[in-house]
């Protein structure tokens, strides 16, 4: 009885110290946005600035290389709404395919497609490299956008659980109305998918959002650069760097990420549990 007194105090006690632990990298860096730049490593140890330094905001804002910073987060916008489309249309719909059609060799592709999963992304770098410029595509959004398009496995594997499932009754009975495969896809499954579409697309706005590796290989031009690689170039390693308007402009960075979670937390959780079920 003792136990189950203490029992409620002790756990919440807890999560509260592990989310302070978690969140406080994050508070160090909204603090260090209001301290000037040559004062936040040496007043490292302390977390709130002697001087709150508003002007870093404004300074971030105003952007580098000759734009302001709306410019970068225009660009990265543009970028994550055609990926996060294209990728959440492709693997639903591939998904469609693995879940419910019957075709030589399915089960093959499907544990091919899994072993995408363990394949390190460095290792086809360069042979994409190759290839896009080959196309004549660098300096441009094709490259990070277009390979979205043709599916993502991660995204695949949870909407094949989900489509599993799905009684296919409802498949037979649409089939009985008349509906064919794409009818059957767009009118039936693709509506019942709505929890692994909103997961898919938060995971997806979260990975191109944070992509810095993509941007740097293929854009060349700063009117194209993205928002991580504008915060990049705050730093310079031959004279001082800003570092005051680099956290301003990353807590900038992080609203639209953080606004994202608490408006479809709930579907992050849904999908993945109802993804993990398997009719």
């Amino acid at each position: 009885m003792a136990w189950k007194t203490i029992k409620w105090p002790v756990y919440h006690l807890f999560a509260i110290a592990l989310a302070v632990l978690m969140l406080y990298p994050v508070l160090w860096m909204l603090m260090s946005s209001f301290k000037e730049s040559r004062l936040i490593f040496v007043t490292a140890e302390s977390l709130l600035p002697d001087k709150w330094v508003w002007s870093n905001y404004a300074d971030g804002w105003k952007g580098t290389a000759g734009y302001p910073f709306m410019t970068y987060i225009w660009n990265s916008l543009v970028i994550v709404v055609l990926s996060t489309i294209g990728a959440v249309l492709s693997s639903s719909l591939i998904a469609f395919g693995f879940a419910r059609l019957s075709f030589r060799g399915r089960n093959l592709w499907f544990a091919l497609m899994m072993v995408t999963l363990m394949l390190p992304h460095d290792v086809v770098l360069v042979p994409q490299y190759v290839i896009f410029t080959k196309l004549g595509w660098l300096n441009s959004i094709a490259p990070i956008v277009v390979p979205q398009f043709f599916g993502i496995p991660f995204f695949i594997f949870l909407m094949v659980q989900f489509i599993r499932t799905i009684p296919r009754e409802l498949d037979e009975a649409a089939t009985i109305d008349g509906c064919g495969k794409l009818r059957l896809y767009a009118r039936i499954i693709l509506p019942l998918l709505r929890s692994s579409l909103a997961t898919a697309a938060i995971f997806s706005f979260y990975w191109r959002w944070e992509d810095l590796l993509g941007p740097v290989l293929y854009l060349n031009s700063p009117d194209k650069y993205t928002v991580s690689m504008a915060l990049k170039m705050f730093l310079d390693s031959e004279s001082t760097s800003n570092w005051g308007a680099m956290f301003a402009m990353s807590i900038v960075s992080l609203v639209p990420v953080i606004a994202l979670f608490f408006a479809f937390q709930k579907h992050i959780v849904q999908g993945m549990a109802t993804s993990g079920l398997k009719g």
